[in-house]
């Protein structure tokens, strides 16, 4: 687990899990988005985190700020359900 973005509306940590032997099976994972303000998140894998990685380092080469990642972010989380629960 590594954080990858915390800003005052979101923050984006990275789940790496490595598969049964490092020869047979690929490493899984995704990414965990939390909404500060709307007090949800989403935890998105696969092609859907394949994209998002892909838009983020995109950003990156841009040189962002952060309003615009931000931005980028806001569209993954519209799709977001999960309330935010303290335990």
């Amino acid at each position: 687990m590594q954080m990858l973005y915390n800003s005052d509306s979101y923050v984006v940590v990275q789940f790496d899990v490595p598969g049964a032997s490092e020869d047979a099976a690929p490493r899984r994972g995704g990414f965990e988005i939390v909404d500060k303000l709307a007090r949800k998140e989403i935890f998105i894998e696969g092609a859907v985190a394949e994209s998002f990685q892909r838009g983020v380092q995109e950003l990156v080469r841009q040189g962002p700020n952060e309003e615009m990642i931000d931005d980028y972010i806001a569209g993954f989380t519209a799709l977001a359900q999960q309330p935010v629960v303290l335990h």
